[in-house]
């Protein structure tokens, strides 16, 4: 079975919860077996919003998933990039993994947008997906069908 690191972060966005969970679906649709690297705040709302472990088949804490990643562990590296951190992250989990990756980019600050559009671009070679939103889901949902039909 493939598998798919999901990289969360800060659970700032309001928009970051719901999406991990339709991308998680999405993605077990398409035979993939998920992992969630979150810091501590991000997990406790997915736990929250997925009680029986339906979307995740496993959840490690951000920190601590870095020492232990090698090159190939995953199929996809899925990261959300919404601040500094997170691109920090994701060009972090892209240089380790080598594998496919995705980044969904977003911020409701254009300015900040193109910053962390800068950063995955400079540094990666990536997929983005981007889109200026903070609250509303469904401009980084729409992209993120498109991407995921090229898989």
């Amino acid at each position: 079975m493939k598998k798919a690191l999901i990289l969360i972060g800060c659970p700032e966005s309001p928009s970051q919860t719901p999406l991990t969970i339709y991308a998680s679906y999405k993605l077990t649709q398409m035979g993939y077996n998920i992992t969630i690297a979150a810091n501590p705040a991000a997990t406790k709302l997915l736990e929250v919003s997925d009680p029986e472990n339906h979307y995740f088949n496993e959840k490690l804490d951000i920190e601590k998933a870095l020492s232990n990643l090698n090159e190939n562990s995953y199929d996809l590296l899925l990261g959300f990039v919404h601040k500094d951190a997170a691109a920090s992250y994701f060009v972090t989990f892209y240089h380790i993994l080598k594998t496919k990756s995705i980044a969904l980019i977003f911020e409701k600050d254009s300015n900040l947008l193109e910053k962390y559009v800068n950063i995955v671009d400079e540094n990666t070679d990536a997929e983005m997906v981007v889109a200026r939103v903070f609250h509303n889901v469904n401009p980084l949902k729409v992209k993120l069908d498109k991407i995921l039909k090229t898989l």
